[in-house]
């Protein structure tokens, strides 16, 4: 049986992307749908793709600040994410609250509630940013294969 350890060598699987909105303005999610509708910012170049469900993602980009109404789906549908897997904070909004940091609706920083891996600062980011933490969170997702 030792063709297992051979094969992990040689072939490694495409990570998948599941996108999570936790609140945001859409900013950050019409940015991310740049990253993977146009050729110039197309992020499959990685080897990566979006996915339709959190139970096959590998890396799960979050956008927003976490507000109340949507805490209790974010938590379930990060936790039907299998592990190994990678948490990516997109825009401002999920590492500090951005403007709506003084809300009473907001529960920002969203690493209070989940894992953040790699942050992406910017309000909203540029896909060129998007692509370079998608990049690091690869990066990570490999190593903890």
């Amino acid at each position: 049986m030792g063709l297992i350890p051979d094969f992990k060598k040689i072939a490694t699987r495409s990570p998948w992307i599941y996108r999570i909105n936790a609140g945001s303005c859409n900013g950050c999610d019409v940015e991310m749908a740049t990253t993977a509708l146009i050729p110039r910012y197309d992020i499959e170049r990685l080897g990566c793709q979006y996915c339709g469900s959190p139970k096959h993602a590998d890396i799960v980009l979050i956008s927003g600040p976490l507000t109340v109404r949507v805490k209790d789906a974010v938590l379930r549908m990060y936790e039907e994410i299998p592990d190994p897997k990678v948490t990516v904070a997109v825009g401002v909004c999920p590492i500090s609250g951005g403007i709506f940091r003084e809300s009473y609706a907001v529960l920002a920083p969203i690493d209070q509630y989940i894992p953040i891996d790699v942050n992406v600062p910017g309000c909203p980011p540029r896909p060129q940013a998007i692509i370079a933490g998608v990049a690091k969170a690869i990066e990570i997702w490999r190593e903890r294969l």
